[in-house]
């Protein structure tokens, strides 16, 4: 299976916008133009959706559908360049109609070890640590 993405430099400065293979863009650049996300930031941003995509597909395959979902990633970076992610803290926060721990938690590692492509690129390279919290309804 392939997959492709086109970026596009914005001529005056370190700005860019990448569309992929279905016409949707973002906007990237450096924190110094601070008019798009940081490229290292739009991974962690990936990871998150990937895995988001999945964990609220797997709780609605389990009779467990949400009503809210927030997810946050913080990551402990080399202070060397190239910068390498080496931990990745994800916490999902999550409410919604008959949720466990268990289907939560099932749903996370399913994605995490299973699905999520984003999650299997950097695996070899960054631990991935995730956390949950469930909402009252």
């Amino acid at each position: 299976m392939a997959t492709n993405t086109t970026l596009r430099w914005i001529p005056g400065g370190n700005r860019f916008v990448s569309t992929d293979s279905t016409g949707h863009s973002v906007v990237m650049s450096t924190t110094k133009e601070n008019i798009g996300m940081k490229p290292s930031e739009l991974i962690l941003s990936a990871l998150a959706g990937c895995s988001s995509v999945d964990v609220v597909n797997i709780l609605a395959k389990k009779q467990s559908p949400l009503t809210h979902l927030e997810v946050n990633v913080t990551a402990e970076q080399d202070a060397d360049p190239p910068w390498a992610f080496r931990k990745i803290y994800i916490k999902f926060i999550v409410k919604g109609k008959r949720l466990t721990d268990k289907n939560v938690a099932q749903a996370i590692e399913l994605s995490e070890e299973k699905y999520c492509s984003v999650a299997a690129t950097l695996r070899g390279v960054a631990e991935i640590i995730t956390s949950y919290e469930i909402l009252e309804d």
